[in-house]
């Protein structure tokens, strides 16, 4: 193949129009564009256009797509200018049908690499041809089984990888040349995926047990050997393995996993913005959390940790503690316990009422939360009824519903607004517009976890981190206080997503500067400000 076409056909090396002719001479490309030479600003306008002529959704995602497999510069040039717009079509909520959809609509694997859990002997092979020779420093690897809200996609999840580190590119300026999305195809339990004949996985059922964790310690030690810096992020792993895994490796070397530690850092984070606002203290906070999977999890863990950075004695904690899931308030009898879950769930001697606790309304007119957060995927499942009743036991009850996508949210911001007189600190999973209600508007903040991984990965990467541990997360959590004003009537409890790029910047040097306090950082690392502004990448040709 020509130089031309290898250069044109790479997303990295590719100009297009804004190739100058020194350039086209030099590269032998001339007669192979048009003669007109254009800035990156010109470029953005153009596609900004075309962008804006598409019908909403899918189809302006698709579009944008084109753009990052053709031109990976002018792609996030694009993202950065318009990044409140673009980021929800790029990422959730429309990557939810992008997901669904993936093998029917497949045109280029996006850089990704496939690993097979049929054919383990080719996983190094595999990451190696998907590198390409790059310095990879950010994996970001799916199983698919648990994504998004929506569940069991198998080989289609890649899209979440390759989501996420959009994300890590756009809001924290990660070099797009050092990262690299990672499917574990073990098979699907989607029977509807089995029957398609245009799915591109593995067409058996997933494989669990020792040969499953044995790929994922292949793939780990492999991926560590190839590229020795690099930093593992796990995303949408089943309930029953994403704990496991962290737990294998986060006292090992750097990894994340975005369901079990990046909820609940957003969710903290949402939670002391809270407290700004009510000037009340995290302390005093009683948390019930609807949904005791992955997230849900995570997310009193995190809660939990913080009680105790706070000084509080660790049993004391847990009794600040409630979880419910489809059967109700979870005690230490309920069959079918999680690990993670054993530690809050409460004692039916506690309670004269044990039995009836089945639904939130009994829950809340028994115990008292002031904080409730959502991750059960259950549409609709906060009613009206149950919220007042919440309310009624406390003056500015925090009420986070995190489900998503869309269709799969507990309650709308309007609603809980309206139905709690105002007095409701809300924040939800998907995009919220402001609610007007007598007279005030509320800013809805996003319990979007795109408002802590970016900025955490930029500070693990720029401190070249041995671990990622609990002091490292409760900065970033803390590192996006003091942007919200929280004096303005109907402030929002987190920054908007407007300011990503900002805070994210901000959340790094917090970071990393707790990397390097503690001893974790990198030898040479010594100043975290100038270790995360070197290692910025910027969309520029």
């Amino acid at each position: 193949m020509t130089n031309a076409y290898n250069i044109l056909n790479n997303p990295f090396t590719n100009k297009g129009t804004a190739f100058t002719k020194s350039e086209r001479e030099t590269l032998g490309l001339v007669g192979t564009l048009p003669n007109k030479v254009q800035t990156i600003e010109e470029q953005s306008q153009r596609v900004y256009e075309q962008y804006r002529l598409r019908p909403e959704g899918m189809q302006r995602r698709k579009f944008l797509m084109e753009i990052f497999n053709t031109n990976r510069t002018l792609f996030y040039y694009v993202m950065q200018q318009h990044l409140v717009e673009l980021l929800p079509v790029v990422y959730d909520p429309v990557i939810a049908p992008a997901i669904e959809k993936y093998s029917e609509i497949f045109m280029k694997p996006q850089g990704a690499a496939f690993l097979s859990i049929d054919s383990p002997e080719d996983i190094e092979e595999s990451l190696r041809n998907a590198a390409g020779g790059r310095k990879i420093k950010l994996i970001v690897v799916t199983d698919g089984e648990g994504i998004l809200g929506i569940g069991d996609w198998g080989a289609n999840g890649v899209n979440i990888s390759v989501g996420k580190l959009m994300v890590y590119t756009a809001a924290a300026g990660i070099d797009p040349r050092e990262v690299l999305p990672v499917s574990l195809d073990v098979g699907t339990n989607n029977q509807t995926l089995i029957n398609d004949p245009l799915y591109l996985g593995n067409k058996h059922a997933r494989i669990t047990g020792d040969k499953y964790y044995a790929m994922v310690k292949q793939f780990v030690k492999i991926a560590r050997d190839l590229f020795p810096d690099v930093y593992i992020h796990f995303e949408d792993f089943g309930r029953d393995n994403a704990t496991k895994i962290l737990n294998m490796y986060r006292k090992e070397i750097p990894v994340f996993n975005d369901d079990v530690q990046g909820t609940g850092i957003v969710c903290l984070s949402g939670v002391l913005g809270a407290m700004n606002i009510s000037k009340q203290k995290f302390t005093d906070q009683i948390f019930l959390t609807f949904g005791a999977g992955t997230a849900g999890m995570g997310i009193a863990n995190m809660l939990y940790r913080e009680l105790l950075v706070e000084g509080m004695d660790p049993e004391e904690a847990k009794k600040h503690f409630y979880l419910v899931d489809k059967q109700g308030l979870l005690f230490n009898d309920t069959p079918g316990l999680t690990p993670e879950q054993k530690p809050f769930v409460r004692d039916r001697s506690e309670f004269e009422n044990a039995d009836e606790l089945t639904n939130l309304e009994a829950v809340f007119k028994t115990v008292h939360p002031t904080v409730m957060i959502g991750t059960s995927t259950k549409p609709g499942a906060f009613t009206e009824k149950a919220i007042k009743e919440m309310a009624s036991h406390t003056e500015r009850p925090v009420i986070f519903p995190i489900s998503n996508p869309t269709k799969l949210i507990e309650a709308s911001a309007e609603d809980l607004i309206k139905w709690t007189d105002g007095r409701a600190l809300v924040a939800t999973g998907i995009p919220s517009d402001p609610v007007e209600y007598k007279g005030v508007t509320y800013n809805i903040g996003q319990a979007n976890n795109a408002l802590i991984y970016p900025g955490l990965g930029l500070g693990v990467l720029a401190s070249q981190a041995k671990l990622v541990n609990d002091e490292m997360l409760s900065a970033a959590a803390h590192s996006l206080g003091g942007i919200v004003d929280p004096n303005e009537d109907g402030a929002a409890v987190l920054p908007p997503v407007a300011k990503l790029q900002s805070f994210t910047a901000k959340e790094a040097v917090a970071v990393a500067q707790s990397a390097i306090d503690q001893g974790l950082a990198g030898k040479d690392i010594k100043d975290a400000k100038k270790a995360t502004e070197a290692m910025k990448w910027t969309p520029r040709y």
